[in-house]
């Protein structure tokens, strides 16, 4: 899974794209699972031994554990121990600093927590995305590219090209299809199709399935590729299947019915 080919086995051997992201909300977590950073521990857990076996990555999504300070970062390092050795981890993590800050970024997730993946905002430009490549050859850096967010109108779709275009045009010359991914909100799947016409050997990270609004069979259309290409996001809707004490099996439920909607993808595909 550290190169697009790994990454397409894994996934044609559970055939599906599905990306599980980890939003441990504390409004949100079961009264079962407990308070603070330990009822968080335990909702991640619980999530993530469910699912496991319809998902290919999990995404914790950092602000999430950060706001418990050590206590909330040491869990999440816990956590990312307890997913299976052949599915990917992708810290959403959004940084975008340059030279030796971005360097450090780096380090902290890769060596650090251990995570496969990280999401960066490309901002600054070349130099706040090469660090996460440079002597990181086996980790995915996965750019902020059309997000699937309102606020997305206020600068992503200004310029000519747009400024979306522009990532993605320039960032391919910075690494390759094993080293590169990137952010394609699944709201906006006409966008997306264009997309993948500009990156054609690019693995898409597809937030907004579920939860947002983003239809499934839209965003398989408008992304599958020969190599799969996808990893679809879903938090909300697995997460919070259920809010009482049976969220583990609701979360096992909604996940597979998302890998069956995916299946009939990866059947074509061999052809």
């Amino acid at each position: 899974m550290h190169t697009r080919q790994g990454l397409f086995e894994l996934m044609q051997h559970k055939k599906s794209c599905l990306c599980v992201g980890l939003d441990p909300d504390p409004q949100r977590i079961p009264v079962s699972c407990g308070t603070g950073v330990t009822g968080m521990e335990v909702f991640c857990k619980t999530i993530i031994e469910e699912t496991a076996d319809f998902a290919v990555a999990f995404k914790p999504n950092l602000a999430f554990f950060e706001q418990y300070g050590a206590e909330g970062w040491a869990a999440l390092s816990r956590i990312i121990e307890s997913v299976p050795d052949d599915v990917l981890v992708i810290a959403d993590a959004k940084r975008g600093d340059i030279g030796n800050t971005a360097r450090h970024y780096a380090k902290s997730m890769f060596d650090g927590l251990g995570a496969h993946a990280v999401t960066v905002a490309p901002y600054m430009g070349k130099d706040s995305v090469v660090p996460f490549m440079e002597g990181f050859e086996n980790q995915w850096t996965v750019l902020l590219a059309l997000t699937s967010n309102a606020g997305a109108d206020d600068f992503e779709f200004h310029g000519n090209p747009p400024l979306y275009e522009r990532v993605i045009e320039r960032s391919q010359s910075w690494g390759s299809f094993d080293q590169l991914m990137y952010v394609v909100g699944a709201t906006r799947p006409e966008k997306l199709r264009e997309i993948r016409m500009l990156a054609p050997d690019y693995f898409f990270l597809v937030p907004g399935v579920g939860a947002q609004g983003g239809d499934l069979d839209e965003v398989m259309k408008a992304g599958w590729t020969n190599f799969g290409g996808l990893l679809i996001n879903a938090s909300r809707s697995i997460l919070y299947a259920s809010a009482d004490g049976d969220f583990g099996e609701a979360a096992r439920n909604e996940a597979n019915r998302m890998q069956k909607r995916m299946q009939p993808y990866f059947e074509n595909s061999f052809e």
